[in-house]
């Protein structure tokens, strides 16, 4: 079969999931990963033709697209931040948007790969803790550019901790990942964290982004959003959107070093009600922060 052809026909078997443009790219992103050609080799070598074998590759491949499986779920992996990291279905698929979280952070340390000088070299090396990890993809972006810090992750599931810990070896000071609840209190309310985060505070940056999509938002999301990525990781109740953010908020009560940052990724219809909650905590300079897309994504705020 030809390149051109498969191009064409399989773009048509995804266009009642997604907008043509978009089935094309998901479709030419699939070709350069298993055929490795260029997006533009049906167009310069129109008579490029698909071996058998690789056509019964794709074919299984456009069967788990066709019932929309996310492209990274089929392909095992995900860019972000100008890494691959892995992902799977267990564990939340990184969004562009989310880069920026981690370019607030590195900032924040003045390091990153042009300025690898951490901004508390003179007294300590940098800690740096990613509540709600996920794939890993925050806590490793931030390990990778800021070689000098301690990274440390924090998720309740342990699947998504086992792709957390398999993402890269050899690159850098791997963060730690640990297993834990964040939103289980003792009695009094306060945060139970667990001892070996505890003990590694406090920490000079906090990160998360955490579940905050609110289960009436569902019916605007897209199935292969809604079938395939775990809902652990994306939904809150209506009665209680900021859960987790409160959760995050008494963690970082008790782990922020004094005159540390720390970052949330937040629902953009909901910076006003996060930023109240952050100033109940007693934080400083509670500031929101719009994305990429010009929406509210971010809040940021100081010990």
């Amino acid at each position: 079969m030809l390149l051109k052809d498969f191009i064409k026909s399989a773009t048509e078997r995804l266009s009642h999931i997604y907008p043509s443009p978009e089935a094309r790219g998901i479709v030419i992103m699939l070709c350069e990963e298993r055929l490795g050609v260029k997006s533009y080799t049906h167009i310069v070598a129109p008579e490029y033709t698909i071996k058998d074998s690789a056509l019964e590759t794709l074919e299984k491949d456009m069967e788990r697209l066709s019932n929309a499986e996310p492209i990274q779920y089929v392909l095992g992996h995900c860019d972000f931040f100008g890494y691959r990291f892995n992902v799977a279905p267990g564990v939340l698929i990184p969004r562009p948007e989310t880069e920026q979280l981690v370019s607030i952070a590195l900032k924040a340390l003045k390091c990153g790969k042009e300025n690898i000088s951490a901004i508390h070299a003179d007294r300590h090396t940098p800690k740096v803790l990613d509540l709600c990890t996920g794939s890993g993809c925050i806590a490793w972006s931030v390990a990778l550019e800021a070689s000098s810090a301690q990274v440390y992750g924090v998720d309740i599931s342990r699947e998504a901790l086992s792709i957390a810990e398999s993402q890269f070896t050899g690159n850098c000071h791997p963060p730690h990942f640990v297993e834990a609840d964040i939103l289980k209190s003792d009695t009094s309310g306060r945060a139970v964290i667990p001892d070996d985060i505890a003990a590694e505070g406090p920490f000079d940056i906090i990160l998360s982004n955490p579940p905050y999509i609110m289960d009436s938002e569902r019916s605007q999301m897209r199935p292969n959003v809604l079938r395939y990525e775990p809902k652990l990781a994306l939904f809150v109740p209506d009665n209680n959107p900021l859960l987790f953010y409160d959760a995050c908020a008494r963690w970082t009560s008790g782990l922020l070093a004094d005159g540390g940052m720390a970052v949330f990724e937040i629902n953009e219809r909901l910076g006003v009600q996060t930023m109240e909650l952050l100033k109940r905590y007693g934080f400083k300079n509670v500031t929101l922060i719009t994305d990429c897309f010009g929406k509210d994504r971010f809040v940021s705020f100081h010990r």
